[in-house]
């Protein structure tokens, strides 16, 4: 359920209520694909990184180890220990992304596995299947995510396709919440907004959508190759057709630039594997900008990464430490690394709140957008 605390004019600030606790929104969730953080980030260090919500992918998931196995280890809570809310991904996006290896009808879709080239064939009943062996707090509807640009016919078409996918996934929902042998029986379901950059398309596409009352709505197929300025303008044109008292989530974004715009046209939710992605590559967030820890101006810094930052890691080690740990290609170098970008990103989502929270968003959101930008 979702609780709209105060607006600052499009900007939401709010609370998601779950089984597994009430998420502050605005909020990002931290990508653990295959139920773990790339870097050796374990649930426990999760908590002491604010993390609210742990996003993992269904389709890997379901590849490796197998759904089946995760039921019967009790769930993706149990088996990782995370014991706040989980979102499980439909497979969809993964799907798109594998395109030279598939073939889409109107049943679902046929594709190779990336692990060893076995057929596999996913609709809408076998990703509500899989996502309810895992268990997880909030399943995401199965969709069709097409590639920008398309033709405007192949995507109208695509969106008729996801609704009626959406009916499918609802239906195919409520039966597996029903049996006994589910993991959680209040398994929650989230709609998928497409229609690429065509907003016609798009605002349709979510007037039909709403009218099926799920408990959250996302905006799919976006950041993907287009201009910040196109998927900002969608957000604008979409958001209005949203359901006022249900979560929105915007699907892959971003940079912190990306969130603080979609946060002012409305958008409660995001994911994205970036600042888990470019920590393992040495590119961190910091208050003053982005910085690459692999120049050798910091092979001699005992300064921490930031030093405004009250992550664990800048709490304790040096720039020249990590440094050196990365240029060592020692494990150690990832994890520090990822957990000072990921404390970053719980650290925004905190700031953006509070200034929400005070009426003073649109001047953070001015104050910020540049300088978490900038490269040092």
């Amino acid at each position: 359920m979702y609780k709209l605390i105060k607006n600052e004019q499009t900007a939401r600030r709010g609370e998601f209520i779950t089984n597994r606790g009430t998420v502050q929104t605005p909020a990002f969730m931290n990508v653990a694909t295959a139920a773990a953080i790339k870097g050796g980030v374990s649930a426990e260090d999760l908590k002491a990184l604010n993390c609210q919500v742990m996003l993992s992918n269904t389709y890997h998931l379901h590849v490796r180890p197998g759904d089946e196995v995760v039921k019967k280890c009790g769930g993706l809570h149990k088996f990782t220990t995370w014991d706040g809310p989980i979102l499980t991904d439909s497979g969809g996006f993964q799907v798109f992304s594998l395109s030279s290896l598939r073939h889409i009808e109107e049943e679902g879709v046929t594709f190779a596995s990336h692990v060893d080239g076995k057929r596999i064939f996913m609709g809408p009943e076998e990703s509500m299947t899989i996502q309810s062996n895992l268990g997880s707090t909030i399943a995401m509807a199965f969709d069709e995510c097409v590639e920008n640009p398309a033709e405007y016919s192949y995507a109208k078409a695509s969106c008729e396709r996801t609704t009626r996918w959406l009916e499918r996934c609802k239906k195919k929902m409520a039966e597996l919440n029903s049996l006994e042998t589910t993991i959680n029986p209040e398994q929650m379901l989230f709609g998928i907004n497409q229609g690429c950059t065509y907003s016609d398309l798009r605002v349709e596409h979510m007037k039909q959508i709403a009218e099926l009352d799920l408990d959250g709505y996302a905006i799919g197929g976006l950041a993907v190759g287009e201009p910040a300025e196109v998927m900002y303008k969608i957000i604008e044109d979409v958001t209005p057709f949203m359901p006022k008292d249900k979560i929105r989530y915007l699907m892959g974004v971003g940079t912190p630039a990306n969130i603080l715009n979609a946060v002012e046209r409305g958008v409660d939710l995001f994911d994205c594997v970036m600042p888990s992605r470019n920590a393992r590559h040495g590119h961190l967030f910091t208050s003053k900008g982005i910085i690459n820890i692999n120049n050798q101006k910091y092979e001699l810094d005992m300064n921490p990464i930031d030093d405004e930052c009250g992550c664990p890691v800048c709490q304790r080690y040096s720039r020249a430490y990590i440094r050196h740990l990365l240029k060592s290609g020692e494990m150690l170098a990832g994890r520090l690394l990822v957990m000072h970008n990921l404390w970053f990103y719980n650290q925004l989502m905190t700031d953006i709140r509070n200034a929400l929270d005070e009426g003073r968003f649109a001047q953070f959101k001015r104050e910020k957008e540049i300088i978490y930008s900038k490269r040092i």
